[in-house]
């Protein structure tokens, strides 16, 4: 059979003896083989950081969000500190930190291909290595840290 999508491992359950495919990015796991995905598609997670200018100013955590480009940018490298010296994941930031709603997927934002997200964050994702973080990428959404998860 052909070779997992880079970032999954092949493992057996040990209750049910049955082999289980695992994402070692997302921590995901299902029982069918994973699939690469069609034509020239990457899968991301993010963490959000809006700010003033956001082309919307609130978020599932936030109804008016006030803080500048500046701040912004400042809880986002605190962040990525965080993820760099191991303290937390992005995916456990973005489930409490991030201001999108795929916050509730720990940031996953599934697959997608060119055109289908604003051009910064398209760039800086399909120029990443599967398992590789951005550093902040600024967008009309606010300020994101990517992660390439396949």
């Amino acid at each position: 059979m052909s070779s997992l999508p880079p970032g999954w491992v092949e493992k057996v359950s040990n209750s049910t003896g049955k082999t289980y495919y695992l994402n070692q990015h997302t921590k995901a796991s299902q029982w069918e083989r994973p699939t690469e995905p069609a034509g020239d598609q990457v899968r991301a997670s993010h963490l959000l950081v809006k700010h003033s200018e956001s082309r919307r100013p609130s978020s599932w955590k936030t109804d008016k969000i006030t803080r500048s480009k500046d701040e912004a940018l400042a809880i986002l490298k605190g962040y990525q500190e965080q993820i760099k010296s191991g303290e937390a994941t992005l995916e456990d930031l973005a489930k409490t930190e991030s201001d999108c709603s795929s916050a509730k997927n720990g940031g996953d934002l599934g697959f997608f291909g060119r055109g289908q997200m604003q051009k910064p964050f398209e760039t800086a994702t399909f120029s990443l290595r599967v398992g590789e973080m951005s550093e902040p990428v600024f967008t009309d959404s606010g300020i994101h840290l990517i992660l390439r998860t396949g």
